[in-house]
């Protein structure tokens, strides 16, 4: 959720102007998802509870040079060991990125504009310590291609920490996050609620780790977290 993702302004597949009332709506949508997705976003995983207990768990051991994927409002930047030198951040939200002003300005930590869309990251092969990921891999529209660029600005045997929410094991309840994705994903600006983060981890080509894998307070559709490593190979 704290990837809001790309927006279509103007014209459908092919290039064809929108008729009026549906360019209202397109303009609407925009607005939506450029103005107000991340304001709540900032909101609803803003508190201090999910601060310490996943957020602290995702950013525990990060060091060096840190890419960030989905940086949003800066909700981890407290959260950052001293031990990180710098972090470079991955979000597309310009509102985003001034929610994150202030706590940018107070970290001890110095914050880098880095990128705008994790599928293309301009960096070299091997560039960085670590990357981080906390409640973004659901949203990015191609996740896959996101981590194999993340995979590959990382040094070998670096680290990918992450905090996803994603499928559930039990099939109650991921029965219900299929059946409430589409909505999801309209409300929340493509945020998926049924994405097998550790299958797609692996599927990059990552090595896991570490990963606890739980239930924390809500609704069960949207609260079944991944909270672990998972390491590029060393060669």
């Amino acid at each position: 959720m704290e990837y809001p993702g790309r927006v279509s302004r103007a014209t459908v597949a092919g290039g064809r102007p929108l008729g009026p009332a549906r360019l209202v709506t397109s303009q609407a949508v925009a607005f939506y998802r450029e103005q107000v997705v991340p304001r709540l976003t900032n909101l609803m995983l803003g508190s201090k509870q999910f601060g310490d207990k996943i957020r602290a768990r995702a950013t525990a051991g990060l060091h060096g040079d840190v890419i960030e994927l989905g940086f949003g409002s800066g909700l981890n930047v407290p959260y950052y060991p001293a031990e990180v030198a710098g972090v470079w951040t991955v979000e597309p939200s310009t509102v985003a990125r001034r929610l994150a002003s202030a706590r940018v300005a107070a970290s001890t930590v110095p914050v880098h504009d880095g990128a705008l869309d994790g599928e293309r990251l301009d960096f070299p092969d091997g560039r960085f310590d670590a990357a981080l990921s906390t409640m973004t891999l659901c949203t990015i529209p191609d996740v896959g291609g996101a981590l194999l660029e993340t995979k590959r600005v990382l040094k070998p045997g670096a680290s990918l920490h992450f905090a996803e929410h994603g499928l559930a094991p039990d099939a109650a309840t991921a029965r219900r996050q299929h059946r409430f994705d589409p909505w999801q994903g309209r409300f929340a600006a493509g945020c998926h609620l049924d994405r097998d983060i550790r299958a797609l981890i692996l599927a990059a080509g990552f090595e896991i780790e570490t990963l606890d894998t739980r239930y924390i307070k809500g609704p069960k559709a949207w609260s079944y977290m991944y909270i672990g490593r998972a390491r590029k190979p060393a060669a």
